[in-house]
C-alpha cells in the first residue's frame, strides 16, 4: 500500500511539475542559409606546418625496432602469484556464523 501511494505521489507531483509555465514552449530549428553547392576547392595547405622536412623510401623490418613491451607473464605463474598473495594476506580473527536477524 505504501509503495502504490509512494509511486502515486511521484506520479502526480511530476504532473503538476509539468504544467507549473503555462506559456508554450516553441522549438524553432536551426536555419542554415548555406546549402551543399558546388564550388571551388580551397587552397592546398602544408600540414608540416611549413618548415622542412624529409622522408624515405622502402621498409625497416619490424624485428629492428625490439619489442614494444615485454610480453606477458604466463597464465600459470599470475594464478600462483595469485594463490601465494591470498595464503599470506591477514585473516580475520573473529567469523561470525550468523549475521543478521
Amino acid at each position: 500500500m505504501k509503495i502504490t501511494l509512494l509511486a502515486a505521489f511521484i506520479l502526480f507531483a511530476a504532473t503538476a511539475f509539468g504544467q507549473v509555465s503555462s506559456e508554450p514552449q516553441i522549438f524553432l530549428v536551426p536555419d542554415h542559409p548555406r546549402h551543399a553547392a558546388q564550388h571551388d576547392m580551397a587552397s592546398e595547405v602544408s600540414l608540416v606546418g611549413g618548415g622542412a622536412y624529409t622522408y624515405a623510401q622502402g621498409e625497416r623490418p619490424l624485428w629492428e625496432f625490439g619489442p614494444a613491451f615485454p610480453p606477458p607473464p604466463p597464465l600459470g605463474d599470475v594464478a600462483r602469484a595469485f594463490r601465494k598473495q591470498k595464503m599470506e594476506a591477514k585473516k580475520a580473527e573473529i567469523v561470525f556464523e550468523k549475521q543478521g536477524s
